[in-house]
């Protein structure tokens, strides 16, 4: 590797792509033929929104890539990676409090996109 941006981008971007692919894989399958047996204590939210909630994710952060790499990078390596905000910052070469002003904005961003999105399926 080039250095350690690049692959902290790296593995972040697959991790990302690792899970999304997880994901659309199993919203995909036909039901009860790979069920998995989980008691009710051991999940929450279904399997099936999980899946569907990480590809409108996917899809969310395609659209917010396009005029914002930066605030998506932050997102893949926080989200995705597990980073520290000031890990980020590193990798990025910017301060801890502009990955924290970005990771706010992203997120509502974000908030306000998927919400969107869901109200369009109802």
């Amino acid at each position: 590797w080039p250095n350690r941006a690049h692959f902290y981008g790296i593995a972040a971007s697959m991790m990302r792509r690792v899970l999304i692919d997880h994901a659309r894989a199993h919203a995909t399958e036909k039901r009860g033929g790979t069920a998995i047996r989980l008691s009710l204590d051991d999940v929450q939210i279904p399997l099936e929104q999980r899946a569907s909630d990480l590809v409108a994710l996917d899809e969310a952060l395609e659209k917010l890539s396009k005029f914002d790499e930066r605030k998506c990078k932050v997102v893949e390596m926080r989200f995705f990676a597990g980073l520290a905000d000031e890990e980020i910052a590193e990798v990025l070469g910017v301060t801890t409090r502009t990955v924290l002003r970005d990771w706010k904005k992203a997120r509502l961003w974000l908030y306000r996109e998927l919400s969107l999105d869901q109200a369009e399926k109802i």
